[in-house]
Formats: structure tokens, C-alpha cells, sequence
């Protein structure tokens, strides 16, 4: 059937989208450690 969403807390999306602003790695690299799509963590960053 079908799979259930993931809900990330305010935290969790704001530690990952300042990681991200940092850049002191990838999106890709940073998609891969925290198991999120790397257009996720775009759309984060942006509304950081």
C-alpha cells in the first residue's frame, strides 16, 4: 500500500537548511547523511 509521509520538526528542517547556507558541503552530500531529496532541502534554504 501506500507508504507514510515523514514529518521533519521546525529543528530539523532548520539545522539541515543552515548546514546547507554554509556551504561546507553539498546538497547531495547533505541529502545523503539526513535521508531527505536534495529539492527538499532546496525549498528549506530558500524559505530560510
Amino acid at each position: 500500500m501506500s507508504k507514510q509521509r515523514r514529518n521533519h520538526s521546525p529543528s530539523f528542517k532548520a539545522k539541515v537548511a543552515l548546514e546547507a547556507v554554509k556551504g561546507e558541503e553539498t546538497v547531495a552530500q547533505l541529502a545523503a547523511r539526513y535521508e531527505v531529496h536534495p529539492g527538499q532541502i532546496q525549498a528549506w534554504k530558500k524559505s530560510l
